[in-house]
Parts: structure tokens; sequence; C-alpha cells
């Protein structure tokens, strides 16, 4: 039979495994924070191939800096001679607050980018856009969420990048870093004429 003092002993034991292991992964997961220069390249089926058919519609109230009403997008729009970003976000996603500026600095660099809004509120994605400023050119609501089934979409935010014949040529998953921005760059002007 076992004392006491070896019971002790054997929960001592069966506390600390698990213990040791999380901090190992805490330590782990401290490694991989912002490593590198922010491109995280992700498998897609989608690279190399057209985007499925969609149509989104617009986010009801949105204007552009004329006033007049920024449209929703399809992906007969992605295949109209020009490369464009679509780039996937919503109002309450942390990380598409961050990347915010850097879209818009994308914008201003002359990249075409199209908003598709997942799963939010029209009032919420209006007062983050009139706060944050928009870089879209078009904004399409996937209020239901079954369109970023077809992208192939893991979580929020992601970016894609789009030839001019609706053929996806790049995916970045998460926040877009200042790395990312100049890689980006780089494929929108190789692939430009």
């Amino acid at each position: 039979m076992l004392s006491s003092g070896d019971r002790k002993k054997g929960w001592n034991f069966l506390f600390a495994v698990p213990v040791i292991f999380f901090f190992f992964l805490l330590f782990v997961f401290y490694l991989r924070l912002d490593k590198g220069p922010g491109i995280i390249f992700s498998p897609s089926v989608l690279i190399g191939h057209p985007v499925s058919a969609f149509t989104l519609p617009a986010l009801e109230g949105l204007v552009d800096r004329e006033g007049r009403p920024v449209p929703g997008f399809s992906s007969a729009d992605l295949k109209r001679g020009e490369v464009r970003l679509v780039n996937i976000w919503a109002s309450w996603c942390p990380p598409c607050r961050k990347e915010h500026p850097l879209l818009q600095k994308l914008s201003d660099e002359g990249v075409v980018i199209y908003g598709l809004n997942y799963k939010d509120s029209s009032a919420n994605a209006l007062t983050f856009l009139k706060n944050f400023g928009s870089p879209f050119e078009k904004v399409g609501v996937d209020e239901r969420g079954t369109t970023i089934i077809d992208w192939g979409v893991f979580g929020l935010p992601e970016t894609f990048l789009v030839r001019g014949d609706g053929v996806v040529i790049y995916k970045h998953t998460g926040a877009l870093l200042p790395g990312t921005v100049t890689h980006i760059l780089k494929k929108v002007r190789n692939v430009l004429p």
C-alpha cells in the first residue's frame, strides 16, 4: 500500500506535467510571434485558378469621397483586365484594425482594393470605415458567410491578389505587415504590363 507521502508525489507529478507542457507551448508561441517580414504564405487551392462565381451586395450607406455610393462586387468584376487585391475583413476583427493603415498605403500606391465584409452588421462596418477611412474601391457584403467558403478562408483577415483574368495569384493569411505591403507591391508591378 502507498504511504500518504508517495501519494502526494504522484499527485505532484500529475499536476506538473500539464503545467510544464503549457509553458512549453507558451514558449513556442512566443518564438513565432511577429517574426520575419510579416509574409505568411498559406497553401490555397485557388492559387493559379479562377475565383468561383459570386455576387455580393454593396455595404448600404457607404459612400466615396465624392458622396457616390460604393458598389458591391462580383466575380465578373475581377475579370476586367486589372490586378485587384481582395481583402476579407470585419469590424469585430482586431487584426483587421491593425492592418487597415497598410491597406490605405496600398491604395495610395495605386493598388485597386475590393473589400469583402464578412458576417458584420452594416452599422458596425460603416462606423469602422468612417473612423479608419476606406481604402476600398468596392465593398461586398457576405452576410451569411457563404462566399468566403469558396475562397478557402481560414480566419480574418485574409488577402488575395487576383490577376485581371480572375485568377488568384497570391494569398496572405493574417494581418498585413510592412514587409507584406512591399511584397504585394512588387507582385502587382510584376503582373502589370
